[in-house]
Formats: C-alpha cells, structure tokens, sequence
C-alpha cells in the first residue's frame, strides 16, 4: 500500500498566531509534526501552507511544501488543491495529518491508510477512542460518533451520542459500560477522488449546523470508515496552555 502524508499548516490562528513555526525544544512545531509524519509508511510527507515563512521553514529542514491559496476555507481544500497540483490519481490515498499535532504516533498514521485501503466501499477513514467520562460526552467541543457494525460513521455530533434515555432521563452521575461512547479524532484518509467530490459540494445544512465538515461526506451519500485508534492519540496545540503543556513532554 502506499500512501503520502499532507500536512495542511495555516499561518493565522485565532488563539495561537504563527502557531506552525512555534518553538517545542529548539525546533518549530511544523518541524515536529514533520519528523513524527516521518515515522509513518508514507511514501511522501509534504507541507501544505498559505504563508511564505512557513514555506521557507519547511525548506529550511530539509521538507517538502506545496505552496496554496490563501481564500481555502477548510483543510479538506487545501488537501485537494495539493493533489491536483501533483496530478495524484483519484484512486492513490492521502491522509490528512493536522499540523499542531506534533505528538502524533506513526502507528494511527498508518492505521488509518490502511483502513481506507482495505475499504474499497469507503471514501473516507478516521479514528476514535473510548469516552468514559460523562462530561467529556457533553461537552460540545468534543466531537462524539456513532458507527455501524461494519465500522461506518452513522453519524458525528458535538452533542452526546448516543443518547442513554432512562440514565439521562434519572440523572445519572455517570455513563454505563460501554464501547459505544466515542470520540472522534481528527486525522483521516482519503481517496484523491473524494477530494475531488467534496469541493464540488456545497456546505449542507447539517455541516452548517455542527460546524463539522465531515458531515458533508455522510450528507451526500458517501461512507467514512471509522476504527478506534491502536495507540492513544495526544491532545493537538491549539491554545497557549496546550503549547506549554506540548513543550512539557519535550523536556522544556
């Protein structure tokens, strides 16, 4: 199987700017988020960026970068203006690794690719991991998801899915036991063609409603493949305390 790693790196951020080149031990966070990329079985590893700085950063290791517009309103654009700019064929799989993940195992990297390509039926594939606590289930900045017996995303919600009436309804202080509370986590696979699809889309009213764009997907009929993670999965960048906290586990 092969597969290449685009790693979507936007300059401007609301609650950290400049986050892509944020220093983590002496090496920028993209550079981070690169060399775990690395560990993986991609073929190829490339930097998908809107901002000069980080284009020359990524240069200046050693990296691959795509330069890409400035008006894409998701990284799922920005994926597929870098796949049609390497010509990729609709059926070769990319995966979509966030680039303020610079903990991320090279084992869920992997995991997810292959998940899609033992899929044919799917165009998509991401990862989750078990809920326990009752207040992770609602909190609304968790993305929770609902799958089939065949491991297909019925639905993504940030409200808590699924519903357990009579324990809800009683007020129960905690969830019962089961594997069915799930989070989703951020990183996916996809086929080129999908990509292809998905800008073709207009934003549909669940995806409006949720801010979820995965909703798109399952909005037109399409299927997304989704696997609890083989390795946990670390909490992303995205605020100045999640920085420290990143800088932590490098020794800093």
């Amino acid at each position: 199987m092969k597969y290449t790693v685009i790693i979507p790196a936007r300059f401007q951020s609301s609650r950290l700017p400049g986050k892509p080149l944020a220093d983590i031990a002496g090496k920028p966070m993209i550079q981070r988020v690169y060399e775990s990329a690395s560990a993986s079985d991609a073929e190829q590893i490339i930097v998908a960026t809107d901002n000069q700085k980080v284009f020359d950063t990524v240069k200046g290791f050693g990296g691959e970068v795509c330069m890409t517009s400035e008006t894409h309103e998701s990284g799922t654009d920005r994926l597929q203006e870098v796949a049609a700019q390497y010509h990729f064929d609709e059926e070769h799989i990319v995966v979509n690794v966030q680039g303020d993940e610079p903990l991320i195992p090279a084992a869920v990297i992997n995991q997810v690719a292959r998940n899609l390509d033992s899929n044919p039926d799917v165009s998509a594939a991401t990862l989750s991991e078990s809920i326990t606590n009752k207040t992770v289930l609602f909190d609304p900045n968790c993305v929770k998801v609902v799958a089939d017996k065949n491991g297909r995303a019925c639905y993504f919600s940030r409200a808590p899915i699924p519903w357990v009436r009579d324990a809800f309804a009683e007020g129960a202080e905690s969830l019962p036991d089961s594997p069915l509370f799930q989070r989703h986590i951020g990183i996916y696979a996809y086929r080129v063609g999908m990509l292809n699809r998905f800008v073709q889309w207009p934003i549909g009213g669940l995806e409006s409603l949720e801010k979820l764009e995965q909703l798109r997907i399952l909005e037109n009929g399409e299927n997304i493949h989704v696997q609890e993670a083989c390795e946990v999965v670390p909490g992303g960048v995205d605020t100045p305390e999640d920085l420290i906290r990143i800088q932590a586990e490098f020794g800093v």
